[in-house]
């Protein structure tokens, strides 16, 4: 468990700095008018997607089968993506009036980032797993 920990240190390091900016980044982000509840909010379910995609992804990864790996990772960045999709629908479908477009692109902009940085975190586990199942 620990070692997962580990693999994933990226996505939680990019979900402290994003908060980080977030919360200091006020002054600038009222100038550009965007709604900074809007990207927490927005950050934080991304941020949990990412984990739940993670998990799906690393059981894969530890799968016999070469293709379950693939399959799981297609598998888990589709269940990010309906995630992201669903919680997108409920805000838009919530605020209607008050809708916060340049928020919802930047977190449409962190979706991409947060999908980027997971599928490198997997690539690296991929690489280690086979280089540990050749010494084994």
């Amino acid at each position: 468990m620990k070692n997962k920990l580990i693999r994933f240190r990226p996505v939680i390091l990019l979900f402290i700095f994003l908060n980080a900016l977030f919360f200091g980044g006020y002054a600038l982000l009222n100038r550009w008018d965007v709604d900074r509840g809007v990207l927490i909010i927005g950050n934080l379910v991304l941020f949990l997607a990412s984990v739940l995609s993670f998990m799906v992804a690393m059981r894969g990864l530890n799968a016999s089968n070469p293709h379950a790996f693939v399959r799981s990772v297609y598998g888990s960045i589709m269940l990010k993506f309906f995630i992201c999709i669903i919680a997108a629908l409920v805000y838009i479908m919530a605020f209607r009036n008050e809708l916060n477009k340049p928020a919802l692109f930047i977190c449409m902009g962190l979706y991409l980032v947060y999908t980027f940085v997971e599928i490198s975190v997997l690539t690296k586990s991929l690489k280690s797993n086979a280089q540990k199942r050749r010494e084994d």
